[in-house]
């Protein structure tokens, strides 16, 4: 068998057959797809929610529905296995198993079908986030799908370089000058040779010759006692360079301002209709740090306008404790109609 549970369930291949047993479902009943040899099945079985049945998918797709008046009503605890016979331990599952993945929650069909997709060849999607500012605050643009050599964005991209550059070099020079910092000259050329140097890498820097014991010390005890003049790409140029590069402007984690601060209700709707009159097409309703409270809002503000839906877990490397792909998006359920418009009208490149 592929996995069974006590008596509550058992999934098996018979020949080139899959079938199912389980309480008020006659044994072994095959479901409505054959396997090939030497071929590789994506394989999904899910409750439907309210009622007594069961649905199997093959490689994403719906391929048949099961229902089984007892099935509600058995005990579910007892032992779970995986690839060997139910009724003899020591007879083993013929053929390869890649992946097992279980679920608390029962998972729609778009969710089952978005799972399978990753397990083909990857799609690829350019992306950039602009750190910008204005009169009203801070924000974070995301820019997708965008054609990198167009004019429009090297020159918004080399805006905000220069930006941050300068601001480095004046931060290596206050340090120097105020506290007797000093750098090799290999490590200064290394940190400038960085496509985005910032704060996070001269603090490790600092803990790495003894300057401070961490990288939380050496920002906020050092590095932002210099008052720098704002200078920000403003949300108005990102987004301008973003759409005249052929892409898609989205705000990065819309509820975080600066700080600590929650832009939240009349204040969120105020800030998205302002950045749509610049050309604003998407909201970031997916996030790593959003509750689910701070989710529905965005997805909310996403239907009321119109807008693009993405999802980003904000990864950074080692310089945040954010895991590669920690979105939120797979415990949502159904994808939500934003969603699929982006990911059907981004530019997205398959090899």
């Amino acid at each position: 068998a592929l996995f069974g549970k006590n008596l509550f369930m058992s999934v098996r291949t018979s020949g080139n057959k899959v079938q199912v047993t389980t309480p008020g479902i006659k044994d072994h009943t095959d479901i409505n797809a054959s396997l090939s040899a030497n071929t590789w099945f994506h394989w999904a079985m899910t409750f439907v929610p309210g009622s007594n049945g069961l649905k199997f998918y093959v490689n994403g797709v719906l391929v048949n529905t099961q229902w089984a008046s007892n099935l509600g009503n058995q005990n579910q605890s007892g032992e779970m296995w995986l690839a060997r016979n139910q009724w003899n331990a020591g007879q083993g599952y013929q053929g390869l198993i890649d992946e097992m993945r279980l679920s608390a929650g029962i998972k729609s069909a778009d969710w089952i079908a978005a799972t399978y997709a990753t397990q083909s060849d990857p799609a690829f999607l350019t992306g950039i986030e602009f750190s910008c500012r204005d009169e009203k605050g801070k924000y974070h643009i995301l820019g997708y799908g965008y054609d990198p050599d167009s004019e429009s964005m090297r020159r918004t991209v080399g805006l905000g370089h220069g930006y941050r550059m300068k601001k480095v070099r004046a931060r290596l020079e206050f340090l120097a000058k105020e506290f007797g910092f000093r750098f090799p000259p290999e490590e200064i050329d290394a940190l400038m040779a960085l496509d985005n140097p910032g704060k996070p890498h001269i603090g490790n820097l600092m803990v790495k010759y003894g300057y401070a014991a961490d990288r939380k010390e050496a920002i906020r005890k050092y590095i932002d006692r210099l008052r720098l003049r704002d200078e920000y790409v403003r949300p108005e140029e990102a987004i301008r360079g973003i759409l005249g590069g052929g892409g898609i402007p989205v705000l990065a984690h819309p509820v975080y301002g600066s700080g600590e601060e929650l832009i939240m209700d009349e204040e969120m709707d105020e800030r998205l209709r302002r950045l749509m009159d610049f050309g604003l097409q998407g909201v970031e309703a997916f996030y790593s740090g959003f509750t689910d409270k701070l989710r529905s809002q965005m997805l909310s503000f996403a239907e009321r306008y119109g807008l693009y839906i993405t999802a980003g877990s904000d990864y950074h490397g080692t310089n945040k404790l954010i895991d590669l792909g920690d979105t939120g998006l797979d415990d949502s359920g159904d994808r939500p109609e934003g969603l699929r418009r982006f990911l059907s009208d981004a530019n997205i490149i398959k090899p």
